[in-house]
């Protein structure tokens, strides 16, 4: 018969044992969420609901192991090179493509429907990997292939959970280019599709980017909250139907939020994406526009694919 630990909850929300090992778990959590401000022994032992004493003894040992820092003239904490190298271990040992690859083919499983991951590259978006959709008829991408951010889920998806300010600076400086007729080429109706992606959690385009393509992708982040890039779910028109599409829709966002978490991602009131400021607050200048080649260079990436059985 297991041993049961009994757990406390601190007024931030964290949870954990209350072992020693537990705490000064959560005392390193609270102060790699809090970083880079140093905060004192009182803030500690108030947000995490421990014994004044107990707080001071445990930021002595981590401070003594070199996994916090103390500062004499402030008389405040934050993490150490200990923590540093820990983290650079961690991160390290992270494979990013490999957790993801894991969610997608649970996806393709699930639905039946090709998955795929794109990684953000400043304006642009890249397919890095895709797990095929076992039916004969499918959507297949190109890896490696170049595309803009707003052309496509996979790009809405990177578009809607960035800032306003970085959305704000990329409609001044690229061209909302018509890929399809479907394509969002109005800055209006961008900015309303992007409020509704964060509200729902996952971005949808039915032939954005490829006629007779339907999508869905919902953003992937790292720990330090950037966002790294996307995952969807793509097939043929005719195979989703609009209960599907909110269906699928949900169970990428929830695969997308359990890679970030992988990632190490912790999202906080802070780190959530506001929703974006009426248009025309945001109507950004064009004179220095320039064309993306994205999308461009050569025929569209999608293609519906027979497999020879």
């Amino acid at each position: 018969m297991g041993i049961s630990v009994p757990a406390s909850e601190s007024e931030d929300g964290h949870r954990y044992t209350t072992s020693g090992l537990g705490r000064a778990l959560a005392v390193i959590d609270l102060l790699a969420e809090r970083s880079p401000e140093m905060i004192g022994v009182s803030t500690v032992a108030r947000v995490l609901n421990l014994p004044k004493a107990v707080a001071h003894r445990i930021l002595k040992e981590l401070t003594a192991n070199q996994f916090v820092t103390f500062d004499e003239g402030t008389r405040r904490y934050r993490l150490g090179p200990g923590a540093l190298a820990v983290g650079l271990a961690a991160l390290r040992a992270i494979d990013v493509q490999a957790i993801t690859n894991r969610h997608m083919r649970r996806l393709v499983e699930a639905t039946g429907e090709t998955a795929t991951l794109s990684m953000r590259q400043g304006w642009v978006r890249v397919y890095t990997d895709q797990v095929l959709s076992p039916h004969e008829i499918r959507m297949s991408v190109t890896l490696g292939s170049r595309h803009s951010l707003v052309a496509g889920s996979s790009s809405k998806a990177i578009l809607a959970a960035l800032p306003d300010s970085e959305i704000a600076e990329y409609l001044a400086t690229h061209e909302l280019v018509s890929v399809t007729a479907a394509t969002i080429t109005s800055v209006e109706q961008l900015w309303a599709d992007l409020r509704e992606v964060r509200e729902q959690g996952y971005a949808v385009s039915r032939g954005e980017r490829q006629a007779g393509a339907v999508s869905v992708a919902a953003p992937i982040r790292l720990a330090s909250g950037e966002v790294y890039g996307s995952l969807s779910l793509c097939g043929p028109q005719d195979r989703f139907s609009a209960q599907l599409l909110v269906e699928y829709g949900e169970l990428v966002a929830d695969a997308a939020r359990q890679v970030s978490a992988e990632l190490g991602y912790q999202p906080s009131a802070a780190q959530e994406a506001p929703q974006p400021e009426p248009v025309e607050r945001k109507r950004a200048p064009r004179r220095q526009a320039t064309r993306s080649v994205a999308d461009h260079t050569s025929t569209s990436s999608a293609e519906v694919v027979v497999s020879q059985k």
